[in-house]
């Protein structure tokens, strides 16, 4: 019998990249929505708009825009993000190195994982997964 991707096969995928996370984020002051929120901020390479960064996240995660809003406030009351008084947010030298402390430590999960499938097969994963995520944005504004 042939496995073929399915809710179920994305839904355990989804739950042990979490359980990989949340043991990463242990003894941390983040929580998901933070370390998304977080995440996301230094991705953006220099200051973001805060309003941009939270419907940037928002349509990412499906999360309600309040979520980020408050995970934005209490990252700037941390100092691990700095808001400026244009209402554009940045991480901070701290931000950066729990960034960087978050990924070393999945990334010791994450990579002999990721490590074991081709290349090849991870960017059909990739193609697949990105074009199930699309139709389903789609189908959730329309709804």
């Amino acid at each position: 019998m042939t496995t073929t991707l399915n809710p179920s096969i994305i839904g355990q995928a989804e739950k042990h990249h979490t359980a990989i996370l949340t043991r990463a984020l242990s003894g941390t002051t983040l929580n998901e929505q933070r370390w998304i929120t977080l995440n996301q901020a230094l991705s953006a390479d220099g200051p973001i708009e805060r309003t941009a960064h939270i419907a940037r996240v928002a349509h990412m995660t499906q999360w309600d825009p309040a979520t980020i809003a408050d995970a934005i406030t209490a990252l700037v009351e941390v100092g691990l993000l700095a808001e400026s008084t244009n209402g554009l947010i940045e991480t901070t030298e701290a931000g950066r190195a729990i960034v960087a402390q978050v990924r070393t430590a999945s990334s010791k999960i994450l990579t002999p994982a990721y490590g074991s499938v081709s290349a090849e097969d991870l960017a059909i994963a990739a193609r697949v997964l990105t074009t199930i995520t699309t139709r389903m944005s789609e189908e959730l504004a329309r709804a």
